[in-house]
């Protein structure tokens, strides 16, 4: 047992370091930390690393970790890594290079690839992070498909990181996209920054955007002095303004503020041109979207998949401007489903509802009842910022003639549904969407007639020729999906006949058509059907009460068959062997041994 400190190293006196420690130049060990390292498995301090005080670093006798020298330890932490005050750090452990590990947080038998950034209080564990992503204050990292899908960090994320831990965090070169005339850009940001991102990020946090400038002589001294106010609250006019302010002060440094209008408080200071540079902004055509990003410029669908695939569940608020200057939101109608597309849908008719007003989407912690993840996603005059298709007008045509199937009638599973007091939708997705389960709404159907409604379905069908079309049922009551049947696949040809009913025709009061010959639920067998499709295997776990509080799932008989009928069949048979237990669905990807998709199927009854 030998601990080896490099001469530049400071490791203060009031820490405690024990066991097969390397501790390499420039790294510093505030007072309280404690590195201890049992069963002979070395730790591994790289250079430039910072541990703060209370910090806890210390490993299990069994299990290593690969360090970049290719030799095992109990624990490897990268070079320029800041470890915050009261980190446990617990190996097996691996954390790459400039990542940063947020106050009281806790990281055990994982990996954290390089330049992450773990904030307050977050919990993981037997993960691996893929490099450069951003985990949130709170979060509890526990399965490879959360991890998966975090989202990337952002320059203000990076600034945080930064100004919390007095680190350098490697700049973030990719280029911003922009809209000019309708055209996309790509325009390298000056300081690694992506201005369109940060600005869209700020508005959407509520804050309001301004901007300094300074010759170099008052660069120096830090006097700054400011651009004309920016009043607006919507990303064309902001950076319309920003880009004014560049033109006007060309050859001086300009910064861009965020303030926070409640506190008063700036949020965010960065320069975003320097003498002899060209302005960073290009402003975009009006009424056109640059990207569809939230906060940390992920796309909205990967936003909703990433909160429904933590466990949380989705709520919506809404606001006009005078509610929304005061911050006095008002609760929209509780989005009861959890899967993806139903959420969507969900989200378009609030949007729908509320047109013309601000509205936000939120996560739900259903376990410590909090918010998580709170982002606008519509304002007055602007079309929703999510990428959901606002409703539009129908168009009615003639009905078709196309061709049966042996899977069932159509038409009667229409006559059905309006007898039962339903209204009919429909959604398209082409190949990438359906393979993610990203539908689009189609023009709503306002008939509540039989023939009309089959006229819609026909526009519809016609209108997204090539793609994937799927219809549904719509309880008013409940505000649910029911009857969720695909009509049309991208061969062009309908899965079931389309054609006017004859006159007075008798109303069925079930649907003659079924997904498949099962007991399962309908989204059940979407899942496998989805799963299958995209060539991933299908396998189940369970766990009773006891073991489903504390995650520990035990794994079931692997699921023969490759085929929709025979893996619904030996699900329906575990289902039966589990009467008692939570039994869930995964989807598991063979090449990249990963989960894509966890999904309950069965709960114990009350």
């Amino acid at each position: 047992m030998t601990i080896t400190i490099a001469p530049q190293a400071h490791v203060h006196p009031l820490s405690r370091v024990s066991g097969e420690v390397y501790i390499a130049e420039n790294a510093v060990l505030a007072p309280g930390v404690v590195i201890h390292s049992q069963g002979g498995a070395p730790f591994h301090i790289g250079g430039g690393v910072r541990i703060q005080e209370g910090t806890i670093v210390g490993g299990l006798t069994q299990g290593r970790v690969l360090g970049k020298d290719g030799k095992d330890y109990g624990v490897w932490i990268g070079a320029k890594t800041v470890l915050t005050h009261f980190c446990l750090i617990y190996g097996p452990c691996f954390i790459g290079e400039n990542c940063f590990i947020g106050f009281r947080s806790t990281i055990f038998n994982s990996r954290i690839g390089d330049g992450c950034i773990v904030m307050m209080h977050a919990v993981i564990q037997d993960v691996e992070i893929p490099p450069g992503k951003y985990i949130a204050s709170g979060s509890v990292i526990t399965t490879q498909q959360q991890a998966d899908h975090l989202p990337d960090i952002t320059p203000t994320d990076r600034l945080l990181a930064e100004q919390l831990g007095g680190m350098a965090m490697p700049r973030i070169t990719a280029p911003a996209t922009i809209v000019t005339n309708g055209h996309q850009e790509s325009t390298d940001m000056k300081e690694g920054t992506e201005l369109a991102p940060l600005v869209r990020q700020l508005l959407a946090q509520g804050h309001r955007v301004g901007a300094e400038y300074a010759d170099t002589r008052r660069y120096r001294t830090s006097s700054w002095q400011s651009c004309a106010n920016i009043h607006a609250t919507d990303e064309y006019t902001v950076l319309r303004n920003l880009q004014a302010c560049l033109k006007e002060h060309e050859g001086e440094y300009v910064r861009l503020i965020g303030i926070d209008p409640k506190s008063r408080q700036r949020v965010l200071e960065q320069i975003i041109q320097r003498p002899g540079e060209s302005p960073v902004v290009t402003a975009p055509a009006p009424g056109v979207a640059t990207t569809n990003t939230n906060g940390n410029g992920a796309d909205w669908t990967a936003q909703v998949r990433q909160l429904l695939a933590q466990g949380y569940r989705i709520g919506t608020e809404h606001a006009d401007e005078r509610r929304f200057r005061t911050s006095s939101w008002h609760s929209c109608k509780p989005i009861e489903a959890t899967s993806e597309s139903a959420v969507l849908a969900a989200l378009n008719a609030c949007l729908a509802e509320h047109a013309g007003e601000y509205v936000r989407m939120f996560g739900i912690d259903p376990k410590n009842k909090k918010r998580v993840g709170e982002m606008i996603i519509q304002r007055p005059g602007q079309v929703a910022t999510a990428p959901i298709d606002a409703p539009t007008t129908s168009a009615a045509a003639t009905p078709p003639t196309v061709p049966g199937n042996p899977s069932g009638d159509l038409a009667s599973h229409v006559r059905s549904l309006l007898s039962q007091g339903y209204r009919i939708g429909t959604e398209h997705a082409d190949e990438r969407r359906f393979r993610t389960s990203s539908w689009h709404s189609c023009k709503p159907i306002e008939a509540t007639s039989e023939s009309a409604v089959l006229a819609a379905l026909n526009a519809c069908l016609a209108e997204h020729a090539g793609e994937y079309v799927r219809m549904f049922g719509i309880d008013p009551k409940n505000k649910k999906r029911v009857g969720e049947v695909i009509i049309q696949r991208p061969n062009g040809k309908a899965t079931a006949p389309v054609s006017t009913p004859a006159s007075n025709p008798t109303p069925s009061t079930t649907p003659s058509y079924s997904y498949t010959a099962s007991s399962l639920p309908p989204e059940i067998v979407q899942h496998i059907r989805q799963i299958l499709s995209q060539g991933y295997k299908v396998s189940a776990e369970y766990a009773d009460e006891r073991r489903f509080r504390t995650s520990s799932w035990q794994s079931c008989p692997p699921i023969p068959g490759n085929t929709e009928a025979e893996v619904v069949k030996a699900l329906e048979q575990l289902l039966r062997e589990h009467p008692g237990d939570y039994v869930r669905l995964i989807g598991m990807d063979s090449k990249s041994k990963r989960r894509v998709l966890e999904t309950i199927v069965q709960r114990p009854k009350r």
